[in-house]
Formats: structure tokens, sequence, C-alpha cells
């Protein structure tokens, strides 16, 4: 049998991060990136993958405005703070940032040029701002209730500005003559939405308005020329945006070929096709001369699963996108919609081509789906599973049908190649669903409590067993279940077993099908032979509740992940415990075997992965990725990629990286033996600037020592030294600070730390030395010991004017012949070339005064044991 290569580490490469939480948000114009507010923060997405490309960090208040620049540089934002805010792009940095409303800003709008931004606050007021100055050139004032939308004229030749307010009116001002020019008042109720139409004379407002009784929605088409209303058009629900569909948009070519009933047209009023969103989820296109509904969606997109009407949660926002002019639409659980008109048969269908889920909430269980891996399948604090597609991070489909929240699922290739995943939820029951038809095909009605746990067969994959909290295990047959069936079935137990005391948390099937292990509360895991469920063994010596087992793939054992912090491997035959893995510093809530039985895989309530190998018992890494506990770990059956999920509402995916790090250290190391040549070349050519910057690049502190040290000693050193200092750049020079604080600790490399950080000094700016990252805490490690080193030389200069003094009064000491060599008061204090010597000869004088202290002690303690002596001596004597 070949020898198994163990995997050594994991790399995340992919994380699903929740990137909003309703509120505002913005598309850039060439629909690269989506800039959402997420609580007090600005996430910018990646609308290829879902990626959080970077987060911008609010003030502590929750953003409710943004805006774009024209080209994109520019970001506008305010919170309830009422500060509006100007973001750099480029560099996330706030360049300017100013308050005027006296209310939250409602919202903002840029105009064709950037340079102009406009702003609607709760306090009724609409503000123009100067971006580059930052002062307000516009006051309008005139609205008796909260500004909710505002926008400029598309064309900016026309300087117009239109708002619309709770007050049910939309207001036209001139940006020229600074004044309102009209008050259009048709609507009810507040306005929430407005258009214009690519001639730019024709305004949409929308509203929610009572008419004959009802509370509708309605939209209203006014003529710029005169400012009246030229037709309303009732909706019949709550209209949330209204978007006008230009000649060049695919949704107009599709329009334009299908047949629509014979109407009569309306002369008076344009042709404009437009589309509207609101609560029933349902996307409708509308044709505005015929006041007829051109398309309505057959069914809502958005999964709702109970039947109250309260709990239908509609679209709360749309746009077509700037340059591909699909349909963007946004709804109130915090989801985008991509779509894109498809024509097919003669009639008008809308493919949704992207779902991206902005809030995930708590993630529960997830499953890698299909045999090629490229879906998984994710249970989190609601009632619809979601699948998503590993390749764009988007929801490809969700899966309704249960009452309440789904607690855990399983999915496997059927015998027949079908995909299925199996839920079990808080409302008692397990659904069993087809991934081809996207539909629920059978429901296992029976249990008494929440369905807890769930796992399909290993070998024949004709059965499922599901665990509940009643304490119960059921066997559920799939035989009935047909490629074909239309209808959803209702799945028959095989069998049943009171199998613990307490909820029962997680279960494994065996690999041939004989065994199921159920794991429970009662900090018991037991072996169940299958089909009858008759006990085989029960596994006792757990010290809390059992959250997760498996089977090993290869040996006749079982594992157990528990809440006591520690992870067990059990012989099936006896039920004695073989390993015990201990490193998790709180409850383990899930682990799942690697690479054939070798390796196990663990996460916990500690936040941590874990990657054990079975034989050592060794844990060999670990890795902090999640900031609350992990409780979904699914592992690919094909590449043994890994998928974590937790209370943070976070999806990570791990690759196995082992292969690559030692490619990469290969690499490295080879690059650092070629590098250290160049060194060396460099040295013999005497070229210290270029041998300094590949010594910082390599991190050799101690072959820097030794290049300045040798500096030191030239005659040149101040040019030499001064030239490989200005070729630094910001992180060599914290570097080389970094290494100056440890040269200077120690009195043998001081001086040449002392001279390197002079030399510093005088050539670098100071600005640029004080913006050096951690500069202040460098500062405080220099002084004390440079302090240390002054006293210490301060001496050594006082004690040789001393002797030069001693030396220079006394004659005798001086030959014949010599005189006026000595010059004592000209005497040269040493140079740099000679501050080694110093050095030892301060640290001679030390140890000779230090010995001289001793003896002179020892000395002082023998002359009193003496005279001790002789007074014993002379009293015993008299």
């Amino acid at each position: 049998m070949a020898s198994v290569s163990l995997k050594k580490s994991y790399k995340c490469v992919q994380s699903l991060q929740q990137f909003y939480t309703g509120g505002p948000y913005a598309v850039a114009s060439d629909e690269s990136f989506l800039v959402c507010a997420c609580d007090e923060k600005i996430k910018i997405v990646d609308l290829s993958n879902a990626s959080i490309k970077s987060t911008i960090e609010g003030d502590s208040e929750a953003v409710t405005a943004l805006a774009l620049s024209p080209n994109n540089n520019i970001l506008f934002s305010a919170s309830h703070s009422r500060q509006i805010r100007v973001w750099d792009l480029s560099t996330l940095e706030c360049i300017r940032s100013w308050k005027g409303h006296e209310g939250p800003v409602m919202g903002m709008a840029s105009d064709a040029s950037g340079g102009l931004l406009v702003t609607a606050g709760a306090d009724r007021k609409v503000l123009v701002w100067d971006v580059d100055g930052g002062f307000c050139t516009h006051y309008f004032k005139g609205h008796k209730g909260v500004v909710t939308s505002i926008m400029f004229h598309p064309d900016p030749n026309r300087l117009l500005l239109f708002s619309g307010g709770d007050d049910g009116s939309v207001r036209v001002w001139d940006l020229t003559g600074k004044k309102c020019l009209s008050t259009l008042e048709k609507h009810q109720s507040a306005i929430t939405s407005m258009a214009i139409s690519e001639d730019g004379w024709t305004l949409l407002s929308a509203g929610r308005d009572k008419a004959w009784n009802l509370l509708v929605k309605v939209v209203n088409l006014w003529n710029l020329h005169d400012y009246g209303c030229m037709t309303t058009i009732p909706m019949f629900e709550s209209l949330e945006a209204v978007c006008i569909i230009g000649p060049e948009s695919p949704f107009a070519a599709s329009l334009s070929s299908l047949t629509y009933p014979q109407t009569k047209k309306r002369s008076d009023v344009p042709s404009i096709n437009f589309i509207t969103v609101g609560e029933r989820g349902l996307v409708r296109i509308w044709s505005a001369d015929r006041a007829l509904c051109l398309f309505e969606q057959k069914s809502s997109d958005i999964a709702v699963s109970s039947g109250d009407e309260e709990s239908k949660r509609g679209f709360i926002s749309a746009l077509l996108m700037p340059a591909s002019q699909e349909l963007l639409c946004v709804t109130a659980d915090q989801q985008f919609f991509l779509y894109y008109p498809e024509e097919s048969e003669g009639s008008l269908n809308l493919v949704l081509r992207k779902r991206f889920v902005g809030y995930n909430e708590e993630i529960v269980d997830m499953k890698f789906l299909g045999d090629e891996e490229q879906f998984l399948a994710v249970s989190t604090s609601v009632e619809q599973v979601r699948v998503y597609d590993l390749t764009s991070m988007s929801c490809s489909y969700v899966l309704a049908g249960h009452t309440d929240v789904i607690l855990c699922l399983d999915t496997c290739v059927s015998s027949s190649g079908r995909t299925l995943i199996v839920t079990g939820s808080k409302d008692n029951t397990v659904r069993l669903w087809d991934c081809q038809s996207k539909a629920c095909v059978g429901v296992g009605i029976g249990h008494m409590g929440a369905v807890g746990a769930v796992v399909f067969s290993k070998k024949q994959r004709n059965f499922f067993v599901s665990g509940s909290s009643d304490r119960t295990l059921k066997v559920w047959n799939m035989d009935s279940v047909s490629d074909n069936n239309e209808e959803v079935l209702t799945l028959k137990a095989k069998a049943v077993v009171a199998a613990h005391d307490k909820d029962i948390n997680c279960l494994a099937v065996a690999p041939n099908d004989s065994l199921v292990c159920s794991g429970s509360q009662d900090r018991t895991a037991c072996i169940w032979r299958i089909p009858d469920l008759v006990s085989v063994v029960a596994l006792k010596g757990h010290k809390r509740g059992i959250w997760s087992v498996e089977f090993s793939p290869v040996d006749q054992c079982v594992m157990t992940a528990s809440g006591d912090k520690t992870i067990k491997i059990w012989a099936i035959s006896d039920g004695t415990c073989l390993k015990t893995f201990e490193g998790h510093q709180s409850s383990v809530l899930r682990a799942s075997f690697l690479t054939h039985g070798t390796q196990i895989v663990s996460c916990g309530a500690d936040c941590m992965v874990k990657l054990w190998t079975v034989k050592t018992n060794e844990c060999i890494a670990t890795y902090d990725q999640h900031e609350e506990k992990i409780w979904a770990l699914a592992v690919g059956k094909k590449t043994e990629m890994l998928a974590t999920g937790g209370g943070d509402a976070v999806i990570n995916l791990w690759h196995d990286s082992t292969a690559l790090d030692k490619e990469e250290a290969f690499r490295k190391e080879e690059e650092g033996v070629l590098r250290g040549q160049e060194l060396e070349n460099a040295l013999i050519d005497a070229d210290y600037t270029r041998a300094i910057q590949i010594a910082f690049e390599l991190r050799r502190p101690h072959k820097l020592l030794e290049l300045f040290r040798e500096l030191c000693r030239k005659n040149d050193m101040d040019d030499q030294i001064g030239k490989a200092i200005k070729a630094l750049g910001k992180e060599e020079l914290q570097l080389l600070l970094e290494y100056i604080r440890e040269w200077n600790t120690k009195p043998k490399f001081c001086q040449i730390a002392q001279y390197v950080l002079s030399r510093a000094y005088s050539i670098l700016p100071a600005t640029e030395i004080v913006e050096v990252p951690g500069f202040k805490e460098l500062l405080n490690g220099l002084i004390p010991y440079t302090q240390r080193h002054f006293n210490r030389l301060d001496r050594l200069v006082r004690s040789l004017c001393i002797l030069q003094y001693t030396s220079a009064a006394m004659s005798v000491i001086q030959p014949e012949g010599n005189e006026g060599k000595l010059e004592g008061k000209d005497a040269k204090l040493p140079n740099a070339a000679d501050i080694d010597e110093l050095s030892d000869i301060t640290s001679v004088e030390e140890e000779q005064h230090h010995k001289e202290l001793k003896g002179k002690n020892s000395s002082k303690k023998r002359k009193n044991k003496s005279r001790h002596s002789a007074s014993k001596k002379v009293k015993g004597g008299d």
C-alpha cells in the first residue's frame, strides 16, 4: 500500500461575509463594484464574486445615505450623526467632512460633473454643496415633511433639481435662479421613487395613495414643460421603485418583438415603458400611453415559507445597471437580484442571473453538493436552504418549504444520478429535495420535537436517518421516491427507537451502511445496527454533551467531539476509548476525518479550526478566521476542500496548501541563496549601498552591523553611509530604526548604532522620520540606553583630561628631547575609527575600579578581624 502524504496546512482562499444590512447602496458606473451600508461601516463589494474589496470605518452611527461620483473615484456618505463625508476610494481616506442639516440625511446625489452634491434631510431642507470647497451653494426649504428622495436632472445643461417628501409633494428647484419652479401635488402620501424619461421632458413619480378606498400605489406622469400631470396609473400594490426603460436597454429589444392586446393609446401621453417593483416581490413592466401592464412575473423569486401575509418580504429598491442595463432589485431580507430579459416562444422571461445575499445570519450547517462539489448547501437561521455557486459565490437557488428554522442537512447523489438534499427543521419534519427540479419530493412527519440531525446512507443511498429532540431515531425509506414524481410524497419510517435520555445532536452512518452512531446531550454516543436499530455498544467517557460523530473510513472505530473540549476515538468492537485529542479551549462542535482516516479536522466554540494527526495525537496547524462559534464544517469527498461557517455569518473556503507552501519555501530558500551571493559580490566590488539594500531585503541585521562597522573605518564614511540611508524606503527605514534600537542596548555595538542614527537624523527630513510607523515606541527604547552610554563616555573624557593634566604637570615623566610633543590643551578626542578602543579602555577601567573596591573591602574586613582577635587576647590577659 502506497504511503499517504499528510496535509500540513490549509489556506483560506475565499470568504463570503456579510456586506449589507439594509439601507442605502450605490453601484459603480462600470459595474465593477457595489458600495453598501453595513451597520456603521461601508463595504465595497466586488460584483463578480461578492467578495469584500475593502471596508470603510464609519463614525459608530448607522449610515443613512450613499452616493458615488460619476468617475467612481469619490464616495459621499452620511450617517445619523449628520456628518457628511467625502472619501477618496483610491486611498480610502476621508478628504473632507462637514455638517449642514439639523436632522439625519435621508438621501444624496451627485450631478453629472461630480462638482455638486445635493442632500435631503429629515429637517425638511434640501441643500446643494460644492464638493471641492465644502460650502453650501443652495439652500431650499419648502417641504412640510421629511424629504425622502432627491435627484438632479440627467441633462447637465438643464440645472434642475427634483425632491420628493413624505408630504406627498414633488418640488422642482431651479439652480440658476435659486428658487422653486413648481410644486407637484397629486400624491396623497410619501414619494418613494422618481425617474425622468430619455428626452428629459417627462417625470415619473411613485407614492402610496388612497384610491377607491384601497391603499394602492400610483405612478404619476408629469409634463416638465408646464409641470402638469398627464396621467395617473394605479398599481394596486405598494411600490418602492420605478425605472424607465431606455431605447438601448435589452428590455426594450425584448418588448418590441412581443404582441399585446389592442388597447387605445393616448396621444397626449408619451410612449414610455417603465418597470415597477414593490411589496409583492414581482417585477412588472408598464406602458404609459396605454396604462397597461405589459409583463408580470408569474411567481416571486423571494422565498416565503409561511402563508401569513405579514411575513411576505418584497422588494425595497431597484435600478437599471448603468452599463449592461440589467435590473438590480434589492429585497427586504438583504438580497440583491440581478435580472436579465430573455425572449422564448413569443413571451418574455426574466432570468435571475445572480443572487447575492448581503446578510446570512448564523450559519447552522452546510454540505458540498454534487459529484464535482461546485455548490454548497447552507442552512442558516431561516426557513430556507440556500445553495451557493462556489465559482461566483452567488446564491444559485433557494429551497423553501419548511415553516420554521432549518437545523441540519445532508446531501448525496443517488444511484440514479439525482442530487438530493435532506433537511431537518424545528417544525418537527424532515424534507427531501431534488436539486434538479429545485423542489421538495418528500416529507417525513412523525417526530414530536425539533429534528436536530439527519444523515444519508453511504453505500446504497436508499434511506436516511433522523434524530430529534424527542430522543428518538427514525430510519426513513426512499424507495417510493422516483425520478418523475410531480407530487410531494409522504415518507415512511422503517424503524424507530428511543435512543437517548436527552436531545440527539448528531448522527453518522458507517461506510457499509450496517451501523449508525448517534451522539446526544446525555454525554453518550450509541452505535445501532441497521435496519432494525438494535443497540450494539454505548460509548461512555465524555463529561459534556456530544456534538459530532463520524465513522473512520478505513478502521473499525468511530470519532466523537464533545463539549468537554476533547475529541475521542472509540473501538466499535468493545466501546473502549483508543485516543483522546486535547487542544481546543472550548466545546468542539464539529470534527471530521481527512486523508483516508489518518488526520482529523475540527472546529469549535473557541473560533478555531484545528488540523490533527491521528497517529501522534498532534495538532499540526491552527487557524483563526472566525470571530464567533464555528457551528458548521463541510469536507469535500474528492478534493477534501473545507468549508466552515458559524455565528459570525461568515463562510470560509479552505484549500490544501501543503504542496504550494513547500514550493514557496523552496523558492524562498533558492532566492535567498542567490541574493546572498549578490550580497557577497557587492561587498567584493565595494558597493556598500547595494549591499545594504540586499541585507535589508534578506532581513539580516548582523550583516548590516558588519557593513556599517566596515563603513565606519573608511575615510569617506559620511558620504557612504549617507548614500546608503538615502536609498532606503519607508519600510527599510523602520527596520533600520528597530535594528539600531537593538544594537544600542549593547555597549559593544552602541557606537555604531549612535553614529548611524546621527547620520539618519542629519540627512533625512524630520517629517519623514516622524511618519515612520511606531516611531514613538522606537524613540522610547533608544533614549534610556543612549543616556547610559553618554554618562559612561562623559566619565571616560573626564578621566582622560585628568590623565593629560597629570602627564603635563609631571615633567619627570617626559623624556628629554620630546618637549612640546604632548599638547595637553589641544589633545584630540578619539574619532569614529577608534571608538571600539575607547569602549575597551572604558570597560577595562571599570573592571580595575571594581577590583580595587573589592580589594579595599576585603582588606578592611581582614583589619577588622585582626583587631577583634587582638582585643580578645588583651581581655584574656587581663
